[in-house]
């Protein structure tokens, strides 16, 4: 039976469920959970901006852009399903690993046997180089190049990106040029330099997300091998290039009015002021050693990354509302 108020959930947070919970589900609905669709909105967003930044230059269409945004969302959907093999197979989500703490791990719970769990991958992966193989063969030029650029990102991103302190880098240049620029590209038909700078601003985003979430498991990750940038940087430094990339995204805003290129409306983005204070205040402190009375159960032990996730989430609801309103009074 479908179930549209846990594809609600599911897009919403990752929901934490029993075996006889998981088999009552409907398959879209069972998809939607192991590909940890609640953080597929920022990987929309991307491709929302960059389809913007082309209706602003009066070059939007929406056969391109309808592909190459679901073509995303199901590499992303790849990646993540990618990232919970390769790290239960390497052994790294095992012992109740800080992964299996916060939401289902459809492997390491028992869920799915190997041959479901690769059916959904194979399934998930092989629309998501359809679309990207269309999209080549349709616009040609750097979509190729575009195209196999995020076959790369989505294959290597767990190992051995992440493993060698490239994983946060790899995620600004991912959710910045490849994503903003790349749609706007495809749709567009041209590449541009002046969306590339511009897509940054937005990628911050995503990539304090997860820093915090590196943060926040960064001594099980010590513990297991995997040299995060945090576990290189150290807590203390981590957390205070958190606040840096927070900050920037205000600057940035600030000055791209202040320069011209948007007017007035990309400034609601400081209506996120209170999130941001709330953001900041706990990135200025270490993580709780237990969940303070007050927190949600619900998504302890996600500390620092709920926070980043939680600002995420309005910054870009800001930031894409004031490019929208600058496009039409423009």
């Amino acid at each position: 039976m479908i179930d549209i108020r846990m594809w609600g959930q599911a897009l919403y947070k990752i929901p934490r469920l029993d075996a006889r919970q998981w088999q009552a589900l409907d398959p879209m609905a069972k998809w939607l959970i192991a590909t940890r669709a609640s953080v597929l909105f920022m990987t929309f967003t991307a491709a929302a901006l960059g389809g913007l930044l082309a209706w602003r230059a009066d070059l939007f269409s929406w056969q391109p852009w309808l592909a190459t945004t679901l073509g995303l969302l199901l590499a992303h959907a790849t990646n993540n399903l990618l990232n919970d093999w390769t790290d239960s197979r390497r052994g790294i989500d095992k012992n109740n690993y800080y992964r299996n703490q916060y939401g289902v791990h459809v492997l390491e719970d028992g869920l799915m046997s190997t041959r479901q769990f690769w059916t959904y991958l194979g399934i998930t992966g092989g629309l998501a180089l359809a679309l990207g193989a269309w999209l080549v063969a349709e616009r040609s030029g750097l979509t190729l190049n575009l195209f196999l650029a995020g076959a790369f990102f989505v294959l290597f991103y767990t190992w051995p990106l992440k493993y060698y302190g490239m994983g946060e880098p790899a995620v600004l240049l991912v959710w910045g040029p490849l994503m903003v620029g790349g749609t706007f590209y495809v749709v567009a038909g041209h590449w541009s330099w002046e969306v590339c700078w511009l897509s940054l601003v937005f990628a911050l985003g995503p990539t304090t997300v997860i820093f915090g979430k590196h943060i926040d498991k960064l001594i099980e990750d010590q513990d297991k091998g995997v040299r995060s940038m945090p576990v290189i940087m150290g807590d203390t430094i981590a957390r205070k290039v958190v606040v840096g990339l927070l900050l920037a995204q205000y600057f940035l805003s600030a000055a791209l009015v202040a320069s011209g290129s948007f007017s007035w409306p990309l400034l609601l983005v400081f209506l996120g002021l209170p999130k941001l204070k709330q953001a900041l205040k706990v990135f200025n402190k270490p993580k709780p050693a237990e969940k303070p009375s007050s927190y949600p159960s619900t998504i302890w032990p996600l500390w620092f990354s709920a926070f980043a996730f939680s600002h995420t989430r309005i910054f870009t609801a800001l930031f894409l509302t004031g490019i929208l309103i600058d496009i039409v009074i423009n």
